[in-house]
């Protein structure tokens, strides 16, 4: 995938602080929760902070996949599928940690129970259409509507689906 798109796609990341972690538990049902996000690497990898004996963590170690699923207003949106990997490490947790987490993790960083959640996306899909590319789009849709055709879409800069490295 060109360099162009994945800082497409981390630029549209940075500015979620939540995503819906999809997991698929041993019933074969999915499962959804929304997550504060830790941080999300220039590669696009996102950290997340859960509770060791937590449902998706269970979910995860009996499957790696998953998805994830942001939404801004309505007007941005990314789907990552990819792996999880969950990850027991002090440095790591320290570096990550935000005072909000308290919230959950009444107990802090040290929380024998808090453990991080490193998700290695494989593919991610996005519809971008802020700024002149929500005027463009309403333009789009009209015209569609008034034409009964649908409308024109962009690819690279509305919308684009790209394989992870």
């Amino acid at each position: 995938m060109p360099d162009s798109q994945i800082a497409k796609i981390h630029e549209l990341l940075d500015d979620f602080d939540t995503a819906m972690l999809i997991t698929q538990g041993s019933d074969h049902k999915i499962h959804a929760r929304p997550m504060a996000i830790a941080r999300v690497e220039p590669d696009c990898r996102l950290w997340f902070f859960t509770g060791r004996d937590s449902a998706k963590v269970h979910e995860i170690e009996d499957d790696q996949h998953v998805l994830i699923a942001c939404q801004h207003d309505h007007n941005r949106y990314v789907s990552l599928g990819g792996t999880a990997e969950l990850v027991s490490d002090r440095t790591k947790t320290r570096e990550l940690w935000k005072e909000s987490y308290k919230a959950w993790f009444p107990q802090g960083v040290d929380d024998p129970d808090l453990l991080l959640i490193l998700i290695r996306p494989q593919e991610a899909e996005y519809w971008d259409n802020q700024g002149l590319k929500a005027v463009r789009y309403a333009f789009q849709a009209i015209k569609a509507y008034a034409t009964g055709t649908t409308p024109h879409i962009k690819e690279g800069e509305q919308h684009g689906k790209v394989t992870m490295r």
